[in-house]
């Protein structure tokens, strides 16, 4: 499969191999969305998902926050569909690639604030890579949530060990601090985690955390893309814009000028965040749609039928 995701159909999407994925990706110039959720918490609507919510006003690509895969349980699926079957489930009612955060907890690492302590079902280890493998997950994102404690030393430790257990994309970095005293992210960090084999690389979205500005992604968006020149598709490396700090309930101004400014610095794909109730205003996810892809885009890939594609 070599066309654009933003050609393909339900089917298309149910039967993407991870590579042909990435490639989609690539190929769409900037106008991708994931948008991100938290499963667990009560749906914004009663008697729906949150992941069905977010791919009803545009998002592409579905992540999954605060999941827990050793006992995953995803509300507003109907009652009659077993706790065992949540994920296949909402993988095929949403006719969208779906993935998981898992997180690089360090123990060691240094905080500026009080640590969460969260569930060995979240956390990145050969048992959750193996099970995400299994539940048929796209793509695994290995990040921190606020006070998890992930370092960026771990994240890097864990991608080598996700390649091992893995067979989908692998997406790395910090949207935020996680509750450890370091830098987010900076061009020697993304070198570093491109040296460990990412597929994605995650970078704050420009004002989304503080010092990192267009001129900072720029940098790591030029480095990219001489990194990608004479490779094939599965050395090639992705850049993602997260929108991750909570302003992903800010005002439509505020979600069109972060995703602009992203694409222009040249990024793939745009993450947009869970900060309300465990998931992202609709409103903001179509307006980040129709500012990165304009409305024939989007309401392409609002209307088409998922009996459609291959």
């Amino acid at each position: 499969m070599t066309k654009r995701l933003l050609d393909f159909a339900g089917k298309d999407f149910l039967n993407v191999t991870p590579l042909e994925l990435k490639q989609s990706i690539l190929a769409s110039e900037g106008r991708i969305i994931m948008a991100e959720n938290v499963p667990t918490e009560q749906p914004y609507l009663n008697s729906l998902t949150n992941a069905e919510i977010e791919r009803a006003a545009g998002a592409d690509l579905i992540l999954f926050n605060v999941l827990d895969l050793i006992e995953p349980e995803i509300k507003g699926i109907p009652s009659n569909i077993p706790q065992s079957e949540h994920i296949k489930w909402i993988h095929n009612a949403i006719c969208r690639p779906i993935g998981i955060n898992l997180e690089p907890i360090d123990k060691k690492a240094t905080m500026n604030q009080e640590r969460h302590e969260i569930s060995i079902g979240r956390i990145v280890s050969p048992k959750t890579l193996k099970l995400a493998d299994e539940y048929g997950f796209s793509f695994i994102c290995l990040t921190g949530n606020p006070g998890t404690g992930v370092s960026n030393s771990a994240i890097k430790d864990s991608i080598e060990m996700a390649r091992k257990y893995f067979k989908g994309l692998i997406i790395a970095g910090k949207m935020h601090g996680a509750g450890v005293d370091e830098p987010v992210m900076n061009l020697e960090i993304a070198k570093d985690f491109i040296k460990a084999g990412i597929d994605v690389l995650l970078v704050p979205a420009p004002y989304t955390v503080p010092h990192f500005m267009e001129q900072d992604l720029r940098a790591i968006v030029d480095m990219v893309k001489e990194f990608n020149k004479g490779k094939d598709i599965k050395e090639k490396v992705l850049i993602m814009a997260a929108n991750g700090t909570s302003q992903d309930s800010s005002d439509e101004y505020t979600i069109r000028k972060i995703g602009l400014a992203a694409k222009a610095c040249g990024v793939d794909l745009h993450h947009i965040g869970d900060s309300f109730n465990g998931v992202c205003l609709p409103e903001n996810i179509y307006a980040l749609g129709v500012a990165i892809r304009g409305k024939r885009h989007q309401l392409t890939m609002l209307a088409r039928s998922n009996f459609r594609g291959e």
